[in-house]
């Protein structure tokens, strides 16, 4: 969950390790699903190499809707539904060939439920997710296209280089064509 390019900290280091420890490598070529939408969530992941793209489909129009992005170096899953095998709220795709790190959501709350520190890690994580699922909820109430493109672009720098117009746009919620719109104004300024 937390970018790659971001200056936030989470440390994953525990869970990097047991995904490797328990778990199994897995290659994800471009447009593999890691979960399917609807579907029991299955994987918990740490991504070595690759990017993912959480996408949700629209309830009257059933387009596309990117919510949230797994970089290299951060997990990858539907966390919580994983823990509990609940349908998949989201279809979580490779953007780009992908090595992941992986356990099932059963071995992950067993993992959990060895310790009081591993409890305490999975409160972390679930804190952790609440505060960036707030601020992006805040995001879009209180600042414009323009000012959520800049906050992207402050938490996850090195993004455009990974994603195409199109996935920013859905990402913030507007059209490519307003994403070109502020990338001109930021490059040469309004009119």
């Amino acid at each position: 969950m937390e970018q790659k390019f971001s200056h936030h900290s989470l440390d994953l280091e525990t869970l990097q390790e047991f995904c490797k420890r328990e778990g199994e490598a897995a290659i994800y070529h471009k447009g593999d699903l890691l979960e399917q939408e609807g579907e029991p969530a299955r994987w918990f992941g740490f991504v070595t190499e690759g990017c993912f793209k959480y996408i949700t489909r629209g309830i009257s129009d059933d387009k596309e809707h990117i919510t949230w992005f797994s970089f290299e170096g951060e997990f990858v899953a539907d966390y919580p539904c994983v823990l509990s095998g609940q349908p998949s709220m989201t279809t979580i795709e490779a953007m780009m060939p992908c090595r992941v790190w992986r356990v099932n959501g059963e071995k992950l709350l067993g993992f959990f439920h060895q310790s009081i520190k591993n409890m305490e890690l999975r409160a972390v994580i679930g804190e952790h997710m609440l505060n960036q699922f707030k601020a992006r909820y805040q995001d879009f109430h209180r600042a414009t296209p323009h000012e959520r493109y800049c906050l992207l672009m402050k938490r996850c720098p090195g993004i455009v280089e990974h994603l195409n117009l199109q996935d920013i746009a859905s990402f913030l919620n507007v059209t490519p064509k307003t994403i070109s719109k502020i990338r001109k104004e930021i490059t040469f300024g309004s009119d």
